[in-house]
């Protein structure tokens, strides 16, 4: 439990991906490569017809970036590699000939939130509230922004990135597009996931591939654009600044 997991199962033409951290979800490279794999894995399963991520636990879906890590990044080689964790979820999420469906029982942050973002359809709770907070700490959002530039456009992404410690309610992300559908409890979010992905197994996977190429054909680099990002991040990680604030924010 103190490193956390990632689940894969397949199920009735369902793949599900279930991740989980006891640090709020947050997400150490282990486990952001081993979602990378599971989306892999489901994509190429022919009898996958859907894709349905989540998280573990009630309070947090994603609390984004693992601080303690950040906190073991010792040059700038090391901050790129880890920021490109988040980019390889995204990634394999947009390149997934399936649609990915995800489930959002509470509070996402930073990469956590780009991660959403990549997702074709997610149905959230009331208590789902959304914040980019990496300025906060001395970074940016850097990596995650393509995603949420593509989903919300640049007023909305710029809102959430100069507002780092302001909370976003799950229905203000639902009016800007990041969230499809917001619910009143946790109950009525795994009904409406059952609904939704009996409905996208009963349709046409080749229909359904085609509409995914046409919502992501303008976004054809967004592996390089997230590599130059990547980079960014790495480099601000080394600061005094931030690295001041994720021991005090750690020592909480």
């Amino acid at each position: 439990m103190n490193i956390g997991y990632v689940k894969v199962e397949v199920k009735n033409g369902v793949g599900k991906i279930e991740f989980f951290h006891p640090k709020s979800n947050s997400l150490p490279a282990a486990l952001l490569k081993e979602i990378t794999e599971g989306l892999n894995t489901l994509s190429e399963n022919n009898e996958v017809l859907v894709i349905h991520l989540k998280s573990g636990g009630e309070k947090s879906f994603c609390a984004g970036a693992s601080f303690d890590e950040l906190l073991e990044v010792s040059n700038e080689e090391e901050g790129k590699a880890f920021f490109s964790g988040f980019a390889r979820v995204i990634l394999a999420i947009k390149n997934a000939p399936k649609f990915v469906v995800a489930q959002i029982q509470g509070k996402v942050v930073g990469g956590g939130v780009g991660i959403v973002a990549a997702c074709d359809f997610v149905v959230a709770t009331e208590e789902a509230s959304l914040k980019l907070s990496e300025l906060s700490i001395g970074i940016g959002p850097f990596v995650v922004g393509p995603a949420l530039e593509r989903k919300i456009g640049l007023a909305h992404f710029s809102n959430m990135t100069l507002n780092p410690t302001s909370w976003k309610t799950a229905n203000w992300g639902k009016e800007i597009g990041l969230y499809s559908e917001v619910v009143s409890s946790i109950i009525e979010l795994n009904k409406r996931l059952e609904e939704i992905i009996t409905l996208y197994k009963a349709y046409s996977p080749e229909a359904m591939l085609e509409i995914k190429k046409m919502l992501w054909e303008e976004w054809f680099d967004l592996d390089e654009v997230m590599s130059r990002r990547a980079e960014q991040s790495g480099s601000l990680v080394l600061s005094d600044f931030t690295r001041n604030k994720l021991k005090e924010l750690k020592s909480k």
